[in-house]
């Protein structure tokens, strides 16, 4: 049926017309975005030897830190290891400096499960309203306009699971997970709140988070008042104990039967989870839509550094926008 079939009987919203009000200092951070001088710390080429070891091994002749600063250089300009070695090696040579770059081969197998340095986060006085989501990233297989050209056969294609936490105040990314596919956004969720140090007073997510386990889970890590916003399903019923002691699902419950579910959606702010759905889009129009590390281990690395440069794109300016219509 196209899709005009039930046209009468669909809900009509009025789009708003936005504009940014902070035009110059948003511009000026889009051009920052590519300046060297941000990606390229002083103090990590002031820490680019490793320290010594204390214990029996081998000596590494490079830091955390150096390893980070070139990896993070191929993410911001999407090159491959080798392309970012060379272009490494080229800034060294332009600011004069007396230091050794790391090869591919190197970038590669120090990425496996590098601790990366702590960076510090956005002073808030205020606890963190958190909404999580997950989406896919290709790692390989080939495009559509190779099957239907060339009429080849089509390979099962490969992704992984990216899990992400998005602050709402901030706008920054402060927990991020990668997994396989078959791991659920449920299953993903302890690993993401481990990574999560400050309160949090409000979570946001879709159905899939929906039940007494995930609850459970939120109370125990942050107490019984944080305010749980997840959309019950369409059959649900209130529990037991709604009468007495009504949970947060009895009460979203309650209104979507008393009010509908889109007026739920707007009074309980569960609207604010398209936030994390454009900050998704944002990973993909920014970082990119595929992985380029081959195992596992380099891939959460790359995500981890991936999610760095966002927050540090964030921290650089935001768009501050007023409704004019």
């Amino acid at each position: 049926m196209p899709h005009k079939f039930n046209a009468a009987r669909r809900h009509k919203f009025t789009k708003r017309l936005y504009r940014v009000t902070n035009w110059a200092a948003y511009n000026e951070s889009l051009r920052r975005r590519g300046d060297l001088t941000i990606w390229i710390t002083d103090e990590a080429l002031g820490q680019w030897s490793a320290p010594a070891r204390t214990t029996r091994g081998g000596q590494p002749k490079y830091s955390n830190m150096a390893i980070t600063m070139c990896l993070t250089l191929g993410v911001v300009y999407k090159l491959p290891l080798r392309q970012t070695q060379g272009l490494m090696r080229g800034i060294a040579k332009l600011m004069g400096l007396d230091i050794s770059v790391p090869d591919f081969s190197t970038l590669s197998r120090r990425g496996q499960g590098i601790n990366l340095p702590t960076k510090a986060r956005t002073k808030r006085t205020e606890p963190v309203h958190l909404v999580v989501d997950s989406t896919g990233l290709k790692i390989f297989g080939e495009g559509e306009w190779l099957h239907n050209k060339h009429k080849t056969k089509p390979k099962r294609k490969s992704w992984r699971k990216l899990h992400l936490g998005l602050d709402l105040l901030s706008g920054e990314i402060i927990c991020a997970d990668l997994t396989t596919d078959s791991v659920g956004d449920p299953s993903a969720l302890p690993g993401l709140l481990d990574q999560i140090a400050e309160p949090v007073t409000r979570f946001i997510a879709d159905g899939a988070f929906d039940g007494t386990p995930i609850s459970g889970l939120l109370k125990a890590r942050f107490s019984d008042a944080v305010d749980i916003i997840i959309p019950p399903p369409k059959n649900a019923v209130p529990g037991p104990q709604s009468m007495n002691a009504p949970t947060h699902r009895d009460q979203h419950i309650a209104e979507i039967h008393a009010r509908g579910r889109l007026a739920w959606q707007v009074s309980s702010g569960y609207n604010q989870r398209s936030r994390v759905e454009a900050q998704m889009g944002r990973w993909k129009g920014v970082i990119g839509p595929k992985l380029k590390a081959r195992s596992l281990e380099n891939q959460k690395t790359e995500v981890r550094i991936a999610a760095d440069v966002l927050n540090k794109m964030t921290e650089l300016g935001r768009a501050a926008f007023e409704v004019i219509s």
